[in-house]
């Protein structure tokens, strides 16, 4: 059992390579965000609140962008293990056209509708000042944000190929350029030194917007000076030429899971807006554990894309015999980590609160959704590696099911009946939620034990 479990030091050296990198830029981007979110909080509860709403919104673009760019990359990641140059070429193209797409729609969306679907969340017991109050910084956050989002999409395109093709540093160094902009932004911008006008909630989005053109102008720079060895990026643009024979397979595998980030990124954000029946108070307190847990869940995510890519590139050169016993190693090391995260997080529950100039109440009920998030860890750990592995040998169909659909099927029905047919209050309605999870896991464990997942997509 245990040398199913664990693997040899070769095996963990090659995927600590790939998954370092990946956490410490992530580890780095949340935590900045945490500090942002705890300046915004230092302007006023309302303004935390209508930040973190807009968050939400903003949070079903960034998914559907890496869902699109995802779905492509699972080409890329087989194309750079066969090492067909061309084939990744071919990908590149297909995902700056679908980036492009994608921000065009988000942008039309957030500018015209984006207050009406922030108006959702204000639907608990408040004032009519306080409503007004988190609407109008809400707004002002948002047009500014959009600003951003073209860098962000084009960024996502070159730091996602690049992993695919296993460097991971670069994108990791550009994210930590952009964030220490972001962050020395955020203190000029929203309190107003330096002599800079103090801006509030816009001039944090002002510094992300900033920060996102810087990442998008070093890794540019970064590829100029790399090219040689990215030889792949060289004529990418003289024409657009992609082969519709190719062109169809990639965007059928491609079509779920943009369909599957969109859908469940609507779910989490609609499973947020049910629990914002119960007031304005458990909106910040959402705001407030979702800051730490952002912060706490690199290790996992980071494993997600280590396993992408490292599943990826087997399947790709044709590595098929010992695919599975690795998923199975990767899922079992993201767990342990898990465990420990999971444990920082439960302790950190008793302060971090505090930290945040708002409520004694609100700071209660954050305590306690913070403790509930750090037990179900590990739960979240292995549904996320096994999404990646099923992803990883292109069924992506089957990962649409078992991600999105489950939210809309259980988990929303849930909360729904939680929060309008009973008296739980809203830590018990979370729990509840959270244990639903267990029934996911059991589908995911049968799905990468039958091994129907490994298959290689480039093979002609």
């Amino acid at each position: 059992m245990r040398s199913k479990l664990i693997g040899s030091k070769e095996f963990y050296k090659h995927m600590l390579v790939i998954a370092i990198p990946i956490m410490i830029q992530n580890g780095i981007t949340n935590f900045v965000s945490m500090l942002d979110n705890i300046m915004v909080g230092q302007v006023g509860t309302n303004q935390m609140s209508g930040v973190a709403i807009v968050n939400q919104m903003m949070l079903v673009f960034n998914l559907m962008i890496f869902g699109g760019l995802a779905g492509i990359g699972i080409f890329t990641a087989q194309y750079a293990g066969k090492k067909d140059y061309e084939g990744v070429r071919i990908t590149i193209r297909m995902k700056m056209l679908l980036a492009m797409t994608l921000t065009v729609f988000g942008i039309i969306i957030f500018y015209f509708k984006g207050i009406d679907i922030a108006s959702l969340w204000l639907t608990g017991e408040a004032t009519k000042a306080n409503l007004n109050e988190t609407l109008i910084a809400a707004r002002k956050y948002m047009l500014t944000m959009c600003i951003g989002l073209v860098p962000y999409a084009l960024s996502q395109t070159y730091a996602g190929t690049l992993r695919e093709n296993g460097e991971t540093f670069a994108p990791m160094l550009a994210g930590i350029i952009a964030v220490c902009v972001n962050l020395l932004g955020n203190y000029i911008l929203i309190y107003g030194q330096f002599g800079a006008p103090r801006l509030g909630v816009v001039g944090a989005a002002t510094a992300t917007v900033i920060s996102r053109f810087v990442e998008l102008a070093y890794i540019r720079f970064w590829l100029e000076k790399n090219i040689k060895r990215f030889s792949f990026f060289k004529g990418v643009y003289k024409n657009f030429k992609i082969p519709l024979a190719l062109a169809g397979p990639i965007m059928l595998r491609a079509l779920p899971l943009l369909l599957n980030e969109t859908l469940w990124s609507l779910g989490q954000t609609t499973l947020n807006q049910q629990y914002s029946t119960y007031g304005l108070n458990v909106v910040a307190a959402f705001n407030i554990n979702n800051t730490l847990a952002n912060v706490c869940n690199i290790a996992f995510i980071a494993m997600g894309d280590a396993i992408a890519i490292i599943i990826g590139h087997e399947l790709g050169s044709g590595k098929i015999k010992h695919v599975k016993e690795d998923a199975i190693k990767l899922t079992f090391f993201a767990v342990a980590i898990c465990f420990g995260m999971g444990a920082i997080m439960f302790v950190a529950a008793s302060f971090f609160p505090d930290i945040y100039n708002t409520t004694d109440d609100i700071k209660e009920i954050a305590r306690n959704l913070i403790r509930v998030s750090a037990i179900f860890m590990p739960v979240y750990a292995y549904e996320n590696s096994s999404y990646f592995i099923i992803r990883s040998g292109g069924k992506t169909w089957t990962t649409f099911f078992f991600d999105s659909c489950f939210v809309w099927i259980v988990s929303i029905p849930l909360v729904f009946c939680l929060t309008h047919f009973t008296e739980f209050t809203i830590l018990t309605a979370f729990i509840i939620v959270q244990v639903s999870e267990f029934i996911k896991c059991a589908i995911a464990f049968f799905m990468v034990r039958s091994g129907t997942w490994i298959q290689d997509l480039t093979r002609g």
